[in-house]
């Protein structure tokens, strides 16, 4: 049976790739809908992204709501040095036709988790914790029904990469991943310490363009475009790849290694804001809350990607 997830998304190239990943496997996750929270850019254009990507999939069938449009206490933090002033700079994607539904995404996260039988939705999460940790906050009865979060976030043995210790989603929004870290919804992390391993070398890239269909060709593009800023960053042979872990974690458990650790975040100090301090050797004694997964296979990663992608027009 698939499985019912909520996407919640800040699209972002590497978001882009993630939902493509996730519309292309229809067998595998039954998508209830993708809400738009700000986070790589502002949450107008997150929500235009998304229906673009909907559109570039032929998955005109699945709802794009809009979230929240800045962090709980903060002044948004956004990454068009990265992105590019659309955050999904590289492909020239049409308008899209797909309008936003009227209703706001934190209302539909909400709704779908009190509509649904308890322990059966997934909250995938490519972007700042907004949304989920403000329908936690203004309904709490859906916290026990959130059947677990697959979360793009965090960072620890890599440091960060928005600040020497915090990593962009955590860092947009702390005080929203304090909230949903302290839940107690079970949790799976994909942190930088992963996603640093996915590189998307120019062999992978050239085997995704390859496919010779338009959603080969567009993430060719987004992530030529994106990696640009990692590759002179971190001088190595390719750009990490963040949230299409969050998928492939989903798809593929077994490409993925870590362990049940306690993970809290730093909402004060002036130096390690957004930090997520993750006691993965368990020298704190504090309740484990959180799967967090150290290291990925990236051959094997890139081969799934690629099938995926292989399906979409």
């Amino acid at each position: 049976m698939a499985r019912k997830i909520i996407i919640d998304t800040d699209p972002g190239q590497d978001d882009a790739v993630a939902i493509l990943m996730a519309l292309a496997s229809p067998a595998d996750f039954d998508i209830l809908g993708i809400v738009a929270v700000a986070g790589n850019v502002g949450l107008a254009q997150n929500a235009r992204n998304a229906l673009k990507v909907v559109e570039l999939a032929g998955r005109k069938d699945i709802a794009v709501y809009a979230g929240c449009e800045r962090p709980m206490r903060r002044t948004l933090v956004t990454a068009e040095h990265v992105h590019g002033e659309t955050g999904l700079d590289g492909p020239d994607l049409p308008v899209p036709k797909l309008q936003i539904e009227d209703q706001h995404g934190v209302d539909f996260i909400i709704e779908t988790l009190l509509a649904h039988e308890a322990g059966t939705v997934t909250l995938a999460t490519l972007g700042p914790l907004t949304n989920v940790a403000m329908a936690m906050i203004k309904e709490p009865r859906i916290i026990p029904r959130i059947q677990e979060i697959v979360m793009m976030g965090g960072g620890y043995f890599e440091g960060g990469n928005i600040t020497p210790v915090a990593e962009f989603n955590i860092y947009v929004d702390p005080d929203a991943a304090d909230v949903v870290l302290r839940s107690g919804v079970p949790i799976a992390m994909l942190p930088l310490d992963v996603t640093h391993m996915i590189l998307s070398t120019p062999e992978r890239l050239a085997k995704i363009r390859g496919l010779g269909n338009k959603a080969g060709e567009a993430v060719y593009r987004m992530l030529s475009f994106s990696e640009r800023f990692d590759l002179n960053k971190y001088g190595s042979t390719g750009a990490p790849l963040h949230d299409p872990c969050v998928i492939a974690y989903m798809l593929k458990p077994e490409l993925f290694e870590g362990r049940h650790i306690n993970v809290v975040i730093e909402t004060s100090s002036e130096l390690t804001v957004g930090m997520t301090v993750a006691d993965y050797w368990g020298v704190t004694g504090r309740v484990k809350n959180v799967t967090y997964l150290r290291s990925g296979n990236a051959e094997g990663f890139y081969e799934l990607l690629t099938e995926r992608l292989s399906r979409l027009p």
